[in-house]
């Protein structure tokens, strides 16, 4: 039991961590969902975003910032699947992110559910924004 003692700030540090962590993801999930377009998930392929045409560099510096924060995320909500904390939300949260193939076909088919896709459009109508729409083609 030496080892509880000696390691107790860290575990204390790892609750705090975990309690903002939730607290966090509630307070940012719907104005994230809300900034979803409602047609977002109405097309084959991702739409590209003015951003990549208009300012390269700035593109590649959010870019590398949006996978850092997303490895970040992916790597807290796998440890957090073993200490308290929402290891499944930061998981998602981090896939979501980060750029990878096939990443636009897995929000698709994860936002098909239709519990979660209910789910995301009543996150989107609490911040009073326009139902989400999806193409089930």
């Amino acid at each position: 039991m030496e080892w509880l003692v000696e390691y107790q700030s860290l575990f204390t540090w790892m609750a705090i961590i975990s309690v903002l962590t939730f607290i966090i993801s509630l307070l940012t999930l719907p104005w994230l969902v809300a900034r979803i377009p409602s047609d977002y998930f109405c097309h084959k392929k991702r739409s590209l975003t003015p951003l990549k045409e208009s300012h390269p560099i700035l593109r590649i510096v959010i870019l590398i910032s949006k996978n850092c924060l997303g490895w970040i995320l992916l790597l807290g909500g796998i440890m957090m699947l073993f200490i308290p904390g929402q290891g499944l939300l930061t998981i998602a949260i981090g896939l979501l992110l980060m750029d990878y193939p096939g990443k636009f076909t897995l929000e698709r088919k994860i936002a098909s559910n239709p519990k979660i896709f209910n789910g995301l459009n009543w996150l989107r109508a609490k911040v009073r924004a326009r139902p989400l729409e999806i193409d089930e083609n």
